[in-house]
């Protein structure tokens, strides 16, 4: 059934907005961090009985720690909400993040000199620190210097970002060499957009680097080994748009998270040697711009070989997995059951199609197997459903068949968002026949779901599910 929420009227009982004091352009030419901030319109104790400031009347070290939780340009401006706030952001560990600073389009020159200021009068420790990619080729000097300031010394989050709204070539830069400085205290590190020579990653070890994001990055097979096995405590690992290597390994105890996307469906090999705490995986692809099998992705799991959807051999089962992302060029109930029994544990599972052209009559062909089939699946999102034969088929083999099914999730094209379209869908997959009773059936133009394209961030992958919108 589609979720409706309703809330309690609110007649005459209505709250009134805060008092906007008008925050002055802090992140602009008016000021800089750490300058004197204006004073407060007011600063009146408020009346017996009204609701006093309790958030002020906390100690410094939990302030800080909110103020560190906050976008870079929301923390600074703190500085001028009261007397009290004024050095809490200098206090705090420095999160420095220039995607929260100015807008996209902002001059670079800008955020550069907005960079320069807010590490000049920090005094640090600094915790993040975020740079765009390109600011490796127009100012390394400049970046150099950041990395270098004492501001930044226990540096715990670096990152070297872009964004892949196309595939152009990596940079031919290197990260700064001042990288290595942070090889004690890092525990997130994510590369975009440069260049990953063999002599630079020989000098990289990571003994506490948890998040590991490789994004438009040239590096050869040997050294990308090599970095992974650099990070004995490494729990996620993103990669998108790789070059120089068409094979990577897995080996590690402590892996949790592993998502490779897009281009990663030409030929990739991927063998994962031991794994024992995985548990998040994606994502397996069948190839959308591919025509020849030959040229498909392949992950070996001991002696299982799948080939990008298809399972060629199954030897080993998979245990760990619990969350699987796949998508599926052409809609196929074969493939979506072979993964099932490879992976038996798994407990959501997120399926991305582009085309419908497969029947997927269950009934006949998989009977059987489907008789004797645990289905484990709480969770199931298909995006987009369009309600075609196809989509119903696939999706009544869990309406049916799926005995401890939480929640099904159906993402629709705001034109299919009706009510005669509801009523038909629910009628031809006949709800009230499901197997567990307590399943919920949820139609939505939302995008409460995030797609696999849209993960630029390794620290979305600690989330306890990364494909689900906060």
């Amino acid at each position: 059934m589609e979720t409706e929420a309703s809330f309690p009227s609110l007649k005459k009982r209505k709250l009134a907005a805060p008092k906007s004091h008008g925050v002055p352009p802090a992140l602009e030419a008016t000021g800089s961090p750490g300058s004197e901030p204006p004073p407060p319109a007011h600063d009146q104790q408020p009346p017996p009985g009204d609701a006093a400031d309790r958030i002020s009347d906390l100690a410094d070290a939990i302030l800080g720690e909110i103020v560190s939780l906050l976008p870079s340009k929301q923390a600074v401006r703190t500085q001028i909400l009261s007397p009290r706030w004024r050095h809490i952001w200098s206090s705090a560990p420095l999160i420095l993040d220039c995607e929260d600073l100015l807008p996209a389009d902002a001059d670079e020159d800008v955020l550069a000199g907005l960079v320069s200021n807010i590490v000049s009068v920090h005094p640090g420790p600094g915790r993040r620190f975020c740079v765009p990619s390109c600011f490796l080729r127009d100012r390394a000097a400049a970046v150099e210097a950041w990395l270098r300031s004492p501001t930044l010394d226990s540096l715990q989050e670096l990152e070297f970002w872009f964004k892949s709204y196309y595939r152009p070539q990596p940079l031919q830069q290197p990260p700064p060499p001042s990288t290595v400085r942070f090889s004690a205290t890092l525990r997130v590190l994510t590369m975009g957009n440069c260049n990953l020579p063999d002599s630079t990653v020989q000098e990289l070890q990571f003994p506490l680097l948890k998040h590991l994001g490789l994004g438009l990055v040239s590096i050869s097979e040997c050294s990308l080994h090599g970095l992974i096995t650099a990070c004995p405590a490494l729990e996620c690992l993103l990669i998108s748009h790789g070059f120089g290597f068409c094979c990577l390994k897995i080996n590690s105890l402590t892996l949790r998270s592993r998502l490779l996307h897009q281009d990663f469906d030409y030929g990739l090999h991927v063998s994962v040697v031991s794994a024992p705490k995985l548990e998040t995986l994606g994502c397996l692809s069948d190839g959308f711009y591919i025509s020849g099998q030959d040229d498909l992705s392949r992950i070996v799991f001991g002696s299982t070989v799948i080939q990008g959807l298809h399972v060629d051999k199954l030897a080993t089962v998979v245990h760990t997995v619990k969350i699987l992302s796949v998508t599926i060029k052409t809609l196929s109930l074969d493939s979506v059951i072979g993964l099932m029994r490879c992976f038996p544990s798994l407990e959501k599972v997120y399926i991305e199609q582009y085309t419908r052209k497969e029947n997927n009559e269950w009934r006949r062909k998989h009977w059987n197997l489907i008789t004797c089939l645990d289905i484990r699946l709480k969770e199931i999102v298909l995006d987009p459903y369009l309600g075609t034969k196809s989509d119903i088929n696939l999706a009544s083999l869990f309406v049916m068949k799926a005995r401890v099914l939480e929640l099904m999730t159906f993402m629709l094209e705001p034109r299919d968002y009706n009510d005669k379209f509801l009523a038909e869908q629910r009628r031809k997959l006949q709800l009230e026949k499901r197997a567990s009773r307590g399943a919920q059936f949820h139609f939505t133009t939302d995008r409460s779901v995030r797609r696999v394209s849209d993960m630029h961030h390794v620290r979305d992958l600690d989330l306890i599910d990364p494909f689900v919108c906060c």
